[in-house]
């Protein structure tokens, strides 16, 4: 079996090396580009811009439609009668006949699988993991809850809170306990602890979700249960699913053409606490929302993010996850499409998963775990070198060249504009001018692309509107004023796109460019507001 886990340190040659810095000798190239071809070539530059400014409209205008498209559909889901359609496909043959209160979607499965399917939803069987590290009671309670309020019969659920024994005594005190009172409401429930210090692993969640998996993969060939009728979704501490998740995953796993090599993406939406946050933290929560409702609609570029499920055969197949990487979850994908010779595809899952948006006891504090979020979020360019010596420097790759390449380009390309899109919409439109002030070229340019982001801007009324549509009830403890800041918060948007967008990106890209690599999983404090409006703190007494 090929070897599928990411290279210790010592074992990458100089190849995969360059492809590790490749994203960051690309970024700082176009940042600085500008800046030197400003001295001899500045009307150069300025079409450049320009083009540059026109590439980004038209991409803001396909994105302004696509989340829209993508809100509704996500409407349309959760409305639908999950339950009638699953139980539907038990008898397909019996059920073609169109219906005006099912999708026309669903009457076409009904036809396809009448003759090859797959999976019988009656044999699926779900796993839950739930990673927690030192997130206390307050935060993991809800999450439990979340699952076990789904409309889906608990007795197909089993149950796995994955804790970490570096959390300390009353971490496994608490996960013990949360097992003993919840076992009841599962088919089957148990509390696995990750131990500290095995070699070669980070600290992170992949080795705890990975021990967990070793676990559950002990207790389903007890019962005699075919991984390939298993589930597996992966939770974070705070991720609550909607309460159709379970009864639609099941449904897209069992009409899947080929369950098995596919993965299964929910819509993370960063809004359990979205009105205890500061205005800044608001923002990037929305914005990261709404980013993930457009990704629903583009297959060709969805990839596994927070939340996400596949089935337990090809979770055993790519021997689970990732111990060597703190973005296990993006990483995954390719794990798996190299793993099946290119042969995987991710389906989305038009359904939330709610989840905190960043939180911590101060100010300061909250700020500072935001950007460590989106930085760790922006070292899925560590990925870039992996996917570059599976294709190219390994040898035996069977993937399909051609497919493989315009994912590579795809994964190097939105890297690169995480990181310079920001900075050069805001600023690249004065460097010439600074260069070359008395200039007519440089010195229109500014106001030009004042004009296209001006136009460009008026997308803002779409996310205004949409974001008060999925805002969760207004908590009592607000008053009406609350709502008022709400709205302005986006005259924040600027900041937030530069700092926690363009600078977490460099900084990630900095650190591969170096050598510098991100070896821990920085955790995200969870705190919580009180209904007295007191923030406390969100994990256990010790760590």
């Amino acid at each position: 079996m090929t070897d599928i886990e990411i290279p210790l340190k010592e074992e990458r040659n100089a190849r995969y090396k360059f492809f590790e810095k490749l994203p960051g000798l690309l970024t700082w190239s176009v940042l600085i580009l500008p800046f030197v071809l400003s001295l001899f070539a500045a009307n150069i530059v300025a079409l450049l811009i320009i083009a540059y400014f026109l590439i980004w409209l038209a991409r803001a205008i396909g994105l302004n439609v696509r989340v829209i498209q993508g809100w509704r559909t996500m409407k349309q889901h959760e409305m639908l009668n999950w339950p009638k359609m699953l139980l539907q496909l038990e008898n397909p043959k019996h059920h073609v006949q169109r219906t005006k209160d099912l999708p026309k979607w669903h009457f076409k499965n009904l036809e396809r699988i009448s003759e090859t399917k797959v999976v019988d939803p009656n044999d699926v069987y779900h796993a839950v993991i739930i990673a927690t590290y030192n997130e206390s009671r307050d935060i993991l309670e809800p999450t439990i809850q979340s699952v076990i309020d789904s409309h889906y019969d608990m007795d197909k659920v089993i149950f796995v809170l994955a804790y970490e024994e570096r959390g300390g005594l009353d971490v496994e005190k608490q996960a013990e306990q949360l097992v003993q009172d919840y076992k009841n409401k599962f088919n089957f429930a148990v509390s696995v602890k990750h131990p500290d210090g095995i070699p070669d692993e980070v600290r992170g969640k992949g080795g705890n979700i990975t021990y967990a998996g070793r676990e559950l993969q002990k207790y389903l060939k007890e019962q005699n249960i075919d991984p390939i009728n298993v589930i597996v979704t992966t939770l974070d501490a705070d991720n609550r699913p909607h309460v159709n998740y379970f009864a639609a995953l099941t449904y897209t796993y069992c009409v899947s053409p080929d369950p098995l090599h596919a993965s299964y993406q929910p819509v993370p939406m960063f809004t359990n606490n979205i009105w205890d946050v500061p205005a800044l933290m608001r923002v990037v929560a929305t914005g990261n929302s709404f980013w993930n409702v457009i990704l629903s609609l583009r297959p060709h570029v969805l990839r596994n993010f927070a939340s996400h499920a596949q089935s337990m055969q090809a979770i055993i197949d790519t021997n689970f996850w990732s111990v060597r990487t703190i973005v296990e979850d993006g990483h995954q994908f390719w794990r798996t499409y190299f793993r099946y010779d290119g042969k995987h595809e991710v389906y989305p899952i038009y359904l939330p998963i709610y989840q905190d948006a960043v939180l911590d006891k101060t100010y300061r504090k909250t700020l500072k775990a935001q950007f460590v979020q989106m930085r760790r979020w922006a070292y899925g360019a560590s990925d870039i070198a992996y996917v570059a010596n599976n294709l190219w420097i390994k040898p035996g790759s069977k993937v399909p060249k051609v497919d493989g390449l315009f994912k590579f380009l795809r994964l190097l390309e939105g890297h690169v504009s995480w990181a310079v899109a920001p900075l050069i919409l805001t600023f690249a439109a004065f460097i010439p001018a600074l260069f070359n002030p008395d200039d007519y070229a440089s010195n229109q340019l500014p106001v030009l692309v004042s004009r296209i982001q001006t136009f460009a801007m008026l997308g803002i009324f779409i996310t205004f509107f949409l974001s008060f549509k999925t805002l969760p009830p207004r908590p009592k403890r607000y008053k009406k004023r609350r709502t008022f800041w709400m709205m302005i918060q986006w005259v924040m948007l600027p900041v937030t796109t530069i700092v926690y967008s363009s600078f977490s990106a460099l900084n990630s890209q900095t650190r591969l460019l170096f050598g510098k690599y991100l070896e821990r999983f920085d955790v995200t404090e969870k705190a919580v507001k009180t209904d007295s409006g007191k923030t406390v703190t969100g994990h256990s007494t010790k760590k």
